[in-house]
């Protein structure tokens, strides 16, 4: 009765049974490590003659080039697609993935994010030691091509393809693989244990079971075989390789066969920070079989003892024992791991050498002992000898920035300049190196600066005719000595001729009217050097003056120079009693502007005249009223109380030295009329004229005697007038007969609160002004003009209030009235 009531629930139950069995694989899809994006595999990182095992890429902030599939640690497998090799790897590698959970944890963290600080120095300390920067070069792939030839020292595996080829008198083709049990089977031949052979032992072994039916394959009579066979690998198995130890990313590997340790390290990122370089063990079936040295590598481009790796083979990195510092001037600074048998010479041979600019006699060496630090000065001879210590830090210096050997030598020689004090260890000797004295060398007494013991310089004297004539003996030089040569130009003023006045000094600017001083110089000389003379020269006074140098000292009336006067021809030369006047420096020959000699000079008449432009100027007294009269007289628009004359002149500053390009420029712009007033040292100034009184009276003292440049300016008739300041509404009113200053005033809204009132003027057309004056207690506003400008100034302080007003006043009217009453009662007691 039990049993029918279980098989009846069972009818129930098992559609529910059969549901989460069907589920099970969907679940264990589910459950299976997850590939996040930074981790995703990559088909073209997919060596050739892998099997895919489905894995995920393992990730390495400090050696992000390690994301090959198919070389993956176990611990990251997944299982679907992973064959039973797959299976194998992650159930053995789930203790190794577990004890290094946290560091792959905080090592994703980095690939996603900013480094923490302890993750930085580790970063730091890692990039110091040497041979870390090849396991973290992403560009530098270790996977070996599988395209090479087949090699004959391959030992072969389970999993293993080959191709079995016979040729030449029988042909035959075989492709085969070895399976679990390490056998091929080839037809009529049966089966063949392979495994752990070479492809060459395989190959004989071949060769003796194909004799049997295969006719030449062994050869006869001292002839080679007629039947040839060749056996090549057609697909790499995949074997598991164990990375254990100080690296960085310790697990299960699957690996294809043709690698070697190397390239298993590689994957794993190397050894990390406190592991060993130099004794990498390979561990096979329970046993060392190999070391490796990666410095080997690093030094040489090889590695003995570099095995392919086999399934299960262990990689063993262990701690470092002997690790030292290298810093300062070597052309590899860094952390460098040392053998037990290796000196100080091997540290620095490990770090490139010296630089060129290290000091090699002696470096420092600090050592951390039980208790303290100890500090060791190694001499160069004992690099070869002295024993290091892990720890150590070496410390190389640059060179001396001196020279041991130096003399000097400056002056009046062909070569000066810093030489060998073994090539030159004499006076004699330093001076013939320096190919010799120049012919302006001062021998009579030349210096020697030697530095003393003390630092201080001592001066040493010479003579050196007398050196050259062995009437005093050759100075022993000594290091850091100079020798100064002085020359007779140095020792002498620069002689000049100054030339001023009316001559063609296109260099004017450069020379500034100076001309080296020869022996012999002549005025002709000099004023040819100078250009010549002007069209406007005074030649027949042409004056050169010259200093006194026998003056009577204290003399008040000492005569202090000498004048000679010549009369000098258009070609420059004298006549027969003056020609050849021989000059002396600093002789100042001086040419005169001739008193008859005027050039054409111009006057500009703008505006309402009847013919504008420039007038000649005819005669020197020539005045306004004759320029307007010869331009035709003014016309009927013409507005002459605001007529102005602007007038230009150049000023030259005594504080700044002339600038005779922009002088001349200034003088040519006044010349033409043209604006000027991007010259700074030109004035410009509107002068106010009463052109209608000019008119009225020619001649009059109103009447202004013109200059060159000089421009007139006549306006048209003026019908408004323009109030500014401080006013209500600043505007331009039309000009009414009749109206007064303030009835502008107010057209422009009147005087503000703060308007100076009594302080308000008033600007003609002409350029006049016109202030506002006071009567009593009145403004009297100046009388306005068409054109004018009226201004009204702002008040500094602000206007007084009403209240503050009566304030005043009163306080005001109070110190009157007590000053009336005490003079009534002064008069009234006396």
């Amino acid at each position: 009765m039990s049993i029918f009531k279980l098989d009846k629930n069972c009818k129930y139950i098992l559609p529910y049974l059969l549901s989460f069995i069907i589920s099970l694989p969907a679940i264990s899809q589910v459950t299976a490590p997850t590939i996040s994006p930074a981790t995703a595999p990559s088909s073209t990182s997919q060596p050739q003659g892998t099997q895919p095992s489905g894995t995920p890429r393992s990730t390495n902030p400090a050696n992000p080039r390690s994301t090959t599939t198919g070389n993956q640690p176990a611990n990251s497998t997944n299982p679907q697609g992973a064959g039973e090799n797959g299976k194998a790897a992650g159930t053995d590698a789930t203790d190794t993935g577990n004890q290094n959970s946290q560091d792959q944890s905080k090592q994703n963290q980095s690939t996603t994010g900013t480094l923490t600080p302890e993750q930085e120095a580790k970063q730091e300390l890692r990039n110091k030691i040497y041979g870390y920067s090849i396991f973290a070069d992403k560009n530098l792939n270790t996977i070996p091509d599988f395209q090479i030839s087949t090699p004959f020292n391959y030992v072969l595996g389970a999993g293993d393809g080959l191709n079995i080829y016979l040729y030449n008198f029988a042909e035959a083709a075989y492709e085969v693989s070895v399976n679990r049990d390490g056998f091929i089977t080839i037809p009529r031949v049966g089966n063949v244990y392979v495994s752990g052979r070479t492809i060459e032992e395989v190959k004989k072994i071949l060769i003796d079971k194909f004799s049997k039916f295969v006719p030449g394959m062994l050869g006869t009579g001292g002839e080679s075989a007629r039947t040839k066979l060749a056996v090549t690998l057609s697909e790499v198995r995949t074997v598991k390789v164990f990375v254990t130890g100080e690296v960085i990313n310790p697990g299960a590997y699957e690996m294809s066969s043709l690698a070697s340790a190397f390239n298993a390290l590689y994957q794993a990122g190397g050894p990390n920070e406190i592991g060993s370089f130099r004794d990498v063990r390979i561990v096979r079936n329970g046993k060392v079989i190999s070391h490796l040295d990666i410095y080997d590598f690093l030094s040489n481009g090889k590695i003995d003892g570099d095995l392919r790796v086999q399934d299960n083979d262990n990689i063993v990195v262990s701690y470092y024992l002997k690790r030292v510092e290298i810093a300062g001037l070597v052309k590899r600074p860094g952390l460098f791991e040392l053998s037990p048998d290796e000196k100080l010479i091997d540290a620095i041979s490990y770090a490139g050498g010296f630089e060129d600019q290290a000091y090699r006699g002696r470096v420092k060496l600090e050592r951390i002992t039980s208790i303290e630090r100890k500090l060791f000065d190694v001499q160069e001879s004992e690099f070869k000898t002295f024993e290091m210590a892990t720890g150590d830090v070496v410390n190389v210096e640059t060179v001396l920035d001196r020279i041991e050997n130096i003399v000097t030598i400056t002056g009046a020689v062909m070569r000066p300049g810093n030489f060998s004090l073994d090539s030159s260890p004499s006076l004699k000797k330093l001076i013939e190196n320096a190919q010799g004295l120049r012919e302006d060398a001062f021998v009579g007494r030349i210096n020697v600066l030697r530095t003393r013991q003390d630092l201080t310089i001592e001066s040493i004297p010479l003579n050196y005719t007398d050196v050259i004539n062995n009437v005093v003996p050759d100075l022993v030089l000594t290091r850091l000595d100079q020798v100064v040569i002085p020359s007779k130009f140095e020792m002498a003023e620069t002689a000049y001729i100054s030339v001023e006045g009316e001559v063609n000094n296109t260099k004017i600017g450069e020379n500034e009217g100076k001309f080296p001083f020869t022996s012999n110089m002549t005025l002709e000389d000099v004023l040819l050097q100078a250009g010549g003379l002007k069209e406007s020269a005074y030649s027949t006074e042409v004056e050169v003056v010259r200093r006194k140098r026998n003056s009577i000292a204290g003399a008040a009336n000492a005569q202090i120079s000498e004048i000679y006067k010549f009369n000098v021809n258009r070609d420059l030369s004298l006549n027969n009693k003056e020609t050849n006047f021989v000059l002396l420096p600093f002789d100042q020959v001086i040419v005169r502007k001739s008193p008859n000699y005027v050039e054409q000079q111009s006057v500009f008449v703008e505006g309402e005249v009847l013919v504008t432009g420039p007038y000649s100027i005819i005669n020197k007294n020539d005045k306004i009223s004759d320029i307007i009269k010869r331009s035709g007289g003014l016309t009927e628009l013409a507005y002459p109380e605001g007529a102005t004359l602007l007038r230009r002149t150049i000023v030259n500053s005594l504080q700044t030295p002339v600038d005779y390009l922009a002088e001349e420029a200034a003088e040519t712009n006044i010349k033409r009329g043209t604006i000027t007033n991007d010259l700074p040292n030109v004035k410009e100034e509107s002068i106010g004229i009463k052109l209608k009184n000019i008119l009225k009276s020619p001649g009059s003292f109103e009447d202004l005697i013109v200059q060159e440049g000089d421009i007139i300016r006549i306006p048209k008739r003026l019908e408004t007038v323009q109030v500014i300041g401080s006013v209500l509404y600043p505007t331009t009113v039309k000009y009414g007969k009749g109206m007064a200053f303030s009835d502008y005033i107010s057209q422009s809204g009147g005087f503000t609160t703060q308007s100076l009132r009594k302080s308000s003027y008033i600007k003609y057309p002409n350029g006049n002004v016109d202030r506002t004056r006071r009567f009593l207690f009145f403004n009297v506003y100046p009388k306005v003009e068409p054109g004018s400008e009226i201004y009204v100034p702002q008040r500094a302080a602000p206007a007084l209030s009403p209240q503050q007003a009566i304030t005043t006043t009163t306080g005001v009217l109070s110190s009157i009235m007590t000053l009336i009453f005490a003079v009534l009662a002064f008069r009234t007691i006396k």
